[in-house]
């Protein structure tokens, strides 16, 4: 990607020229003040709709998540952990857009051009595309005057710094204040921005808060660098819906979309297990298929209750009730519970299957393999009908499953049968038997240890 000097006209705002600044040390503090003009105020009538429309960018997954793509004039933030996949998967949206005629630019803060020039051979992305490796507010600003790009994506915003601005590089001051000033950038210039974030050890964005609230839209990409499952989500979203899944798997390639979400989150299940169940989860308007895998040990020195991919808290809720309400006695016991793939899973309608995945491994009796489950627990053991049952039970039936264990106030469903239980002592009963026995290993003193 050799430099390119091109005689492209820039957009019709002049904050442009203003964010170029003069290349000195102080540039940077030109940039507030050259877009700081408000427009005047107009009839909502008389604006025009379709200017907001979005941008596909090719990548259906990402499309997805964005309920359609990338809008004119918005600022979307990127985050999640390093070596997750952020800079490949922003590529591969710059190159994928640069095929279909936008004029992109890569402002790779982190990376020189040259690296960015290996991946992209290694992704097969086309030439087409421009890279900066700039990190100031004024450098920045001239690569935008050059290209005149459509989209720009900086990567990461973490280490921009305006020489403007006394305060460390990477500090909280600079990165609100370079945030603020791309922002507004995109509002008045109708550039589309995508800026990546760094995050914290507990998957917190990096830098403050208000960063959030500076963005139109903020997506978190998930994944165990060390698996090749990767999860695209939503968390905040002016131009849609939030919760929306984007699955990608990690190939050496680079990143692919997958469409069957619940035949890979599925795929390597083993049925006839005690202690794991399906539930068809829905992110946004997707259903998706999801194994709830529990595990259930002797305590010692004390009890624990701990999730992975679902809420701990409700985890040891859930164990109570079903200690007190459904006659499984799994009070003196250590309870580990997990969506498995990576999956996470936070609404209510997952507390009977996370109750049942439980209760099966406390009983050693394995839930039938076409079984899927659906409901919310409340604390006296009733049922709740979960939203959306009849997609759920849909997706259920497209891949294999025959039955559903539902709240019997849910609305009625097609495709497979539905066993209608009232309490979540009558689910366990028509899951897994009349018996309440638990393994005998669960009841050993706690003086002799873990079997």
């Amino acid at each position: 990607m050799e430099a390119e000097t091109v005689a492209a006209p820039p957009p019709a705002s002049g904050s442009l020229r203003a964010l170029a600044g003069s290349g000195d040390a102080g540039a940077g503090g030109d940039l507030l003040a050259g877009l700081v003009n408000d427009p005047p105020a107009v009839r909502l009538g008389s604006v025009d709709r379709s200017a907001g429309d979005a941008l596909p960018t090719g990548l259906e997954e990402l499309d997805r998540v964005l309920g359609g793509g990338l809008v004119p004039g918005s600022v979307t933030l990127v985050g999640g952990e390093p070596g997750i996949g952020k800079s490949t998967l922003l590529l591969q949206t710059l190159a994928s857009l640069a095929s279909r005629g936008t004029r992109v630019l890569l402002v790779s803060a982190e990376e020189s051009p040259e690296q960015v020039r290996r991946r992209a051979e290694r992704l097969g992305c086309p030439d087409d595309l421009w890279v900066v490796g700039a990190t100031s507010l004024p450098g920045i600003g001239a690569a935008l005057e050059q290209v005149a790009p459509q989209v720009v994506v900086v990567d990461s915003i973490q280490t921009v710094w305006d020489p403007g601005n006394e305060a460390a590089p990477g500090s909280v001051t600079q990165v609100r204040s370079c945030a603020g000033a791309l922002t507004m950038l995109a509002k008045r210039t109708g550039v589309t921005v995508v800026l990546v974030g760094h995050v914290t050890k507990d998957g917190a964005l990096a830098g403050p808060r208000t960063l959030e609230h500076l963005v139109d839209t903020v997506l978190s990409f998930e994944g165990d660098r060390h698996h090749a499952l990767r999860l695209l989500r939503a968390v905040k979203h002016r131009f849609g819906p939030t919760g929306e899944l984007g699955v990608f798997e990690m190939a050496e390639e680079g990143l692919r979309g997958v469409a069957d979400a619940s035949g890979l989150f599925l795929g390597d299940r083993r049925c006839g297990e005690p202690g794991s169940t399906v539930f068809p989860s829905v992110e946004g308007v997707r259903p998706v298929l999801v194994e709830i895998q529990a595990l259930v040990a002797p305590g010692v020195g004390g009890v624990r209750r701990s999730g992975i991919g679902v809420d701990g808290a409700r985890l040891g809720l859930l164990a109570a009730v079903l200690d007190r309400r459904a006659r499984v006695d799994v009070g003196p016991t250590d309870i580990y519970a997990s969506a498995a793939g990576g999956a996470r899973v936070a609404e209510p309608g997952a507390d009977l299957a996370i109750c049942l995945a439980v209760a099966s491994a406390a009983m050693d009796v394995a839930v039938p393999s076409d079984v899927v489950v659906i409901g919310e627990v409340g604390l006296a053991g009733e049922l709740r009908q979960a939203s959306h049952t009849p997609r759920r039970v849909a997706e259920a039936a497209r891949l294999g499953f025959r039955r559903a264990i539902v709240p019997a106030s849910s609305t009625e469903v097609a495709g497979l049968k539905a066993v209608r239980v009232s309490t979540l002592d009558e689910a366990v009963t028509a899951t897994l038997g009349a018996g309440r026995s638990v393994r005998s290993d669960l009841r050993r003193p706690p003086s002799q240890g873990r079997p």
